[in-house]
């Protein structure tokens, strides 16, 4: 739980890809080698505003010299997109984090099924390109509304027949998570990111399995708009003090007004900066990101809560 180094960095480079998508080229005006740009990290981009969002890096893994997030512009959204895709140009700066990554490759995995909806394919480019250097055994399962897709052309060169694509407007390829898993091997790990509909449907899909061996990357809160929040307290493990928290606050907005210097990013639940070890309590989980395993002792406290009250290792 510890904060990580921000970077002023330049933009080196801005290309454009299919559905508003940009790619941007980072570099570090004092540094030729940044920190390994490993395949499924993120790193975290504010803007001039304030705002924060996570980006996968996007680029060759195996050259640290750059990183390359991919943004797509979302009209609909909370602004930032729009932002950077309407000021962001070559030769400004921007504030960067170094990469986090809670969507590793397992290398040691017989095989990989990657799944990917839509924009959600960025973390893949690089997985399918340190994978392909491995010559190891991978599916990329790519869904998108059309051929009409990001990165395709790019996929293709890196993937070559172990892409397969499933389009919207070509019925016949519509993606089947039964189907794309059905051959799947003790030693398979499979792996996805997209849109809400396409995680629920390879979730349902992958149930049974060992949690090991699944593995996803959500950046966008888990909608549950019946979840009517309580107010709890948190006890300190290391001092007994009891902060309550009130239904209209976080856990985290309470334990920083207490003199608790914790590190947050996205403060939705998906980034897993704030993450805390717990002792006891029963902690109501809204998170996206910990594992059923992760669950019995931490919790993100920009999101999840507590019945009645829990106990911090702080």
């Amino acid at each position: 739980m510890t904060a990580r180094l921000i970077m002023k960095m330049k933009v080196a480079a801005v290309a454009h890809e299919p559905n508003n998508v940009t790619v941007y080229t980072l570099s570090h005006p004092l540094r030729d080698r940044l920190a390994d740009p490993h395949p499924g990290a993120h790193v975290d981009v504010r803007t001039p505003g304030g705002q924060i969002r996570q980006y996968s890096l996007c680029g060759n893994p195996d050259d640290p010299s750059v990183y390359k997030i991919a943004i797509k512009r979302e009209d609909g959204g909370r602004g930032a997109s729009r932002w950077f895709h309407e000021n962001l140009k070559v030769g400004d700066t921007v504030l960067v984090t170094t990469p986090r990554n809670n969507f590793a490759l397992n290398l040691e995995a017989g095989r990989h099924i990657l799944i990917a909806g839509g924009i959600g394919i960025t973390p893949f480019i690089a997985m399918a390109r340190r994978l392909a250097r491995r010559k190891a055994e991978f599916t990329l399962h790519y869904c998108a509304k059309s051929s009409h897709a990001p990165f395709l052309a790019e996929l293709r060169e890196i993937c070559g027949d172990r892409l397969v694509t499933h389009f919207s407007d070509v019925p016949e390829s519509r993606f089947n998570p039964v189907e794309a898993l059905k051959d799947a091997l003790e030693d398979t790990h499979v792996y996805f990111c997209g849109p809400q509909k396409l995680t629920d449907a390879v979730r349902e899909a992958t149930a049974g399995w060992p949690e090991e061996r699944v593995h996803f990357e959500v950046f966008a809160p888990t909608l549950d708009e019946n979840f009517n929040p309580e107010p709890f307290d948190i006890v300190i493990g290391s001092s007994g003090k009891i902060i309550r928290v009130p239904a209209n606050k976080s856990a985290l907005d309470l334990l920083r007004a207490e003199g608790f210097a914790l590190p947050s990013s996205c403060e939705l639940g998906v980034c897993g900066s704030c993450v805390c070890t717990y002792r006891d309590g029963i902690v109501i989980h809204r998170d996206s990101i910990l594992k059923v395993s992760e669950r019995q002792d931490k919790m993100l406290v920009c999101v999840s809560r507590a019945r009645v009250r829990v106990t911090l290792d702080l």
